[in-house]
């Protein structure tokens, strides 16, 4: 959670914000600065910081429902440890 939490706080640019978000804490519709542009760079830089790709397929709205779902959605896009 922290890593995925580092990186919404980069891409909006949000740092002590971002620190008080807790798993349950909504992300769309509460973050103002989480809109659609925002969520394109969020995914960006997702995909960056982590090292996997998401196709468009992928992408659904309730990944972004709270700092929880964000984070599942990005366990579930790596590879599988060894």
């Amino acid at each position: 959670m922290t890593d995925v939490k580092a990186v919404l706080s980069h891409a909006l640019g949000l740092p002590e914000r971002v620190l008080e978000l807790t798993g349950s804490t909504p992300l769309l519709g509460n973050l103002p600065e989480l809109d659609s542009m925002a969520v394109v760079t969020v995914i960006t830089e997702l995909e960056e910081q982590f090292g996997f790709v998401i196709d468009d397929d992928d992408l659904v709205s309730d990944a972004f429902e709270t700092l929880d779902t964000l984070t599942l959605f990005v366990k579930q896009k790596l590879p599988p440890e060894v």
